[in-house]
């Protein structure tokens, strides 16, 4: 495993899905396979292991050599793994482990365009094809760019940001991640309340909107329904607030803890049946000894769920 990558809450992850001998389980964020290993290593199950990063794939083939036959590798995204699956002849699984965001190295190569810390290409593609970060930030109009900034890195200065992007593309379009950085800490300025660097919350957003990062969440959460046995387990780990909030609104909604509605409301016409029971109502979160050993564990929420019946899977 990546040297440089350590997988966050990773104990408390394999401890909720709870391998057992002849299990199946997916890794739908394969990574450097810290969670994959440590699955297999507590027991004799098979993992299948998906990511949407070419990288991550190549770089796993030592591991898929190592635990052969209990490793199988798919390249492809966690929101298809209902499809997936059912090419490799598997109906059901009894664990899915999702670690949401950037990889670590994702994030460490200056290349791959994700980080604001070392100058590179404004790409920022996980699977390496489709439209760049740089091609939406030359592309799109100012409204879309000031939406994208507060709906997915919650940025109160959005519309300043968006404007000096338009502005300054006017005169040269966007090529490198610090090109952008130099722009937005200009707009943004600093914060007296916030130690983190100023361009975080839009390189977040335009990362998150590069990958369609909610969407494909969306459909991984709905897709793990699906292929989740009766008992089998479901464990995500998120880094930021909309991602944690879309799991918690999920698990809530599929286990029957939906807000009671307004008594002025129109009536529902049925209440679906709980698909889920919910282990964690409250996030797990890193633990003192974890966060001095790695502290970009810091923002890590982990929601642990169990499945209780099938309902469909509808999103």
């Amino acid at each position: 495993m990546n040297a440089r990558h350590i997988p966050v809450l990773l104990n408390e992850v394999v401890d909720a899905l709870q391998p057992r001998d002849g299990g199946r389980y997916v890794d739908g964020t394969f990574g450097a396979g810290g969670y994959t290993t440590a699955m297999l290593d507590r027991a004799q199950c098979e993992v299948i292991a998906i990511d949407r990063d070419p990288d991550a794939i190549a770089a796993g083939r030592e591991i898929a050599r190592r635990y052969a036959p209990r490793l199988r590798l798919i390249e492809g995204r966690f929101g298809d793994m209902a499809e997936l699956l059912s090419a490799e002849k598997i109906d059901e699984v009894d664990g899915v482990a999702l670690d949401l965001g950037v990889s670590s190295m994702q994030f460490d190569q200056a290349g791959r365009g994700f980080s604001f810390r070392g100058d590179g290409p404004l790409d920022m593609r996980m699977e390496k094809s489709g439209p760049s970060a740089a091609d939406l930030v030359n592309g799109a109009d100012e409204r879309e760019l000031a939406d994208i900034f507060w709906r997915y890195g919650e940025e109160r200065r959005s519309r300043r940001v968006a404007h000096a992007i338009v502005e300054r593309r006017r005169e040269k379009k966007f090529e490198t991640t610090g090109e952008l950085a130099e722009i937005v800490r200009r707009a943004v300025g600093p914060s007296a309340k916030d130690e983190s660097d100023p361009a975080t919350r839009s390189f977040q957003a335009l990362r998150i909107a590069v990958n369609d990062e909610m969407g494909e969440l969306e459909r991984g959460l709905a897709a793990a329904e699906r292929v989740l046995a009766p008992g089998g387990r479901l464990a995500v780990v998120s880094f930021h607030s909309l991602e944690d909030r879309a799991v918690k609104e999920f698990v809530r909604a599929r286990s029957g803890r939906t807000p009671a509605p307004s008594r002025h409301a129109p009536p529902r016409e049925k209440t679906p049946a709980a698909s889920f029971s919910e282990i964690t109502r409250r996030p797990v979160v890193p633990g003192e000894a974890e966060l001095a050993a790695n502290p970009r564990a810091r923002s890590a929420r982990l929601r642990v769920a169990e499945k209780i019946s099938f309902q469909g899977g509808a999103a």
